[in-house]
């Protein structure tokens, strides 16, 4: 056997926090702050803290391994965190603060978090699940809440704990594969499952996000994580950005419309990512007020999180703005594939073009997808064969964390089975149909309710839709709309059953539609289909 010459050099996310604050150390990190007021600090200042953080932890006893927990919005302490934490061979675990208090204590007491750092303004939430959870210590920052007691046992400052540390932490042999992160996957079908993110799966994330078919990130751009950091990692933005020397502005609690087109105004964003829900209020404003922001041009917006209507990335294109759809999952690290344009698509005709923007794009570098028909083969990409959507990778999950009960998530060959139903087209994108727990079967054929959303979402009158099945005395189930209706809009229900035939089989059609104030939504921004089900579970059908 020949070895190469090749340095062998860990992927570390130290690595990248080097780069970022020696190469790129004057480049600006803005967060804004619950008064909106904008937090200026740099890749250099970043860096230094984090170290003096990583230094603080090793004084309060934290080791390899060890889990430290944050309660935080997207800002500065929690980059800070991103990279102190994981800079001693420690492992962030960020708690999404969507989750029902006691899913957050579950998540806490599971992963055997050691130490909690939380911003001022969720003490509240703390204090919810507070009685079921022994953190050894807790770090309070001090973000613009209501005043809080330090003189309380209980709680540090933040400012305080990093002043106890030195300004280099002592030195940690890191093994790129020692975890770096953990996250939860939302917990909708059962208890929330664990996913431990290496360094080295990080690393390469960071690089494959960055590619110019991807998330096309430089130096040259101002970025904004709508994703949570405290959800799947921001999807992994903060770690590409720091790495390409990207400025990054870090919007705190604000995720209204509003807030974000002001921040984007007053910023320079020039690249975004968030869930549907949220673009489609951007969308909304922009609409009631076109001159009202000063936006960069041109502005990108990745989407994912669930599946995101043409129409509304096409009304986006007619006023300059490219939406761009994404797709991963907590265990995916998450991004997995972007829909990015092949040369071969611009010779398609327009609506099949718009069709191809919708899709989930083809995968990353590195990441490998097919779909598995219920038969046990593996569908060939003719866009047309419907399976399961499986993926492998380097950052693709090979398991959940002290979870066995969930071994049949992962394939006897090292496949992760991702629960969504999809196909794949020959040339390679990802055509997502549903999540398997939310096809209709409905006389023994199955339908969609994600392309009846999507239809549903285009119509101008209709600000949200979802499809759920329904027990029918007849055919099982059937599919029911749940619509939300846009402010002023008088749209019935024959009008949207109208709407949606000609674009689908007739047996396809809604027998009903139910129009309701809000939708529930998860703690990530997707439509909670489980708590509907149940809400319409006696639906009394109009044909019966």
């Amino acid at each position: 056997m020949l070895y190469s010459t090749m340095m062998q050099l860990p992927l570390t996310l130290n690595t990248i926090l080097e780069r970022c604050s020696t190469v790129f150390g004057e480049v600006e990190v803005i967060s804004q702050t619950p008064d909106k007021t904008l937090h200026s600090s740099t890749y250099r200042q970043i860096g230094a803290r984090a170290r003096q953080l990583a230094s603080a932890l090793q004084k309060a006893g934290i080791e390899p391994g060890d889990r430290v927990a944050t309660l935080m919005w997207n800002h500065y302490a929690h980059l800070e965190c991103y990279f102190g934490i994981p800079m001693i061979g420690a492992v962030i675990h960020t708690l999404n603060l969507r989750l029902h208090a006691d899913d957050i204590a579950y998540i806490v007491n599971h992963a055997n978090d050691r130490i909690l750092i939380i911003d001022d303004i969720l003490l509240p939430l703390f204090e919810e699940f507070k009685e079921q959870v022994n953190f050894e210590r807790i770090i309070v920052l001090n973000y613009g809440g209501e005043a809080h007691s330090l003189e309380a046992h209980e709680f540090e400052d933040y400012e305080r704990f990093l002043a106890s540390g030195n300004d280099i932490p002592e030195p940690v042999d890191i093994d790129e594969n020692w975890a770096c992160g953990m996250c939860y996957t939302s917990g909708t079908t059962g208890k929330p499952k664990g996913v431990l993110y290496g360094h080295r799966s990080s690393v390469l994330h960071a690089l494959g996000f960055a590619l110019p078919d991807a998330g096309n990130l430089s130096f040259n751009d101002t970025i904004c994580p709508v994703v949570p950091m405290f959800h799947a990692k921001a999807w992994g933005l903060p770690y590409a950005a720091a790495m390409v020397g990207a400025r990054q502005v870090l919007p705190g609690p604000h995720l209204d419309a509003v807030s974000l087109l002001d921040l984007y105004s007053e910023t320079g964003v020039n690249f975004t990512a968030g869930v549907p829900t949220i673009w489609m209020r951007v969308h909304d404003e922009l609409a009631k007020a076109p001159d009202r922001w000063q936006l960069h041009k041109p502005l990108r917006m990745f989407v994912g999180g669930s599946a995101t209507p043409s129409s509304l990335i096409e009304k986006f294109r007619d006023i300059g703005v490219t939406l761009q759809t994404v797709w991963g999952m907590t265990e995916t690290s998450p991004i997995a594939s972007v829909s990015s344009m092949r040369p071969e698509i611009n010779e398609l005709d327009e609506s099949e073009q718009a069709r191809y923007r919708a899709r989930a794009g083809i995968p990353l570098p590195f990441v490998e997808l097919r779909i598995m028909t219920d038969d046990g083969l593996v569908a060939p990409s003719d866009g047309e064969t419907v399976g399961e959507l499986q993926a492998r990778g380097p950052w693709i999950s090979a398991s959940y964390y002290e979870r066995p009960d969930s071994a049949d998530s992962f394939t006897d060959d090292g496949w992760f089975c991702t629960g969504d139903v999809a196909s794949l087209t020959p040339l390679g994108y990802v055509q997502i149909s549903d999540r398997t727990k939310d096809l209709i079967k409905s006389g023994g054929e199955w339908i969609s309710s994600v392309e009846l959303e999507n239809e549903l979402m285009a119509h101008p009158g209709v600000a949200e839709a979802v499809v759920i099945a329904v027990a029918h005395p007849k055919w099982m189930e059937r599919p029911l709309a749940v619509v939300v209706k846009k402010p002023g809009a008088d749209v019935s229900r024959e009008e949207l059953k109208a709407h949606l035939r000609g674009k689908f089989a007739n047996w396809w059609i809604p027998n009903d539609v139910a129009f309701v104030e809000e939708i529930p939504k998860t703690s990530t921004g997707k439509f909670m289909k489980l708590e509907l089900r149940k809400q319409f579970a006696d639906w009394q059908w109009s044909d019966q």
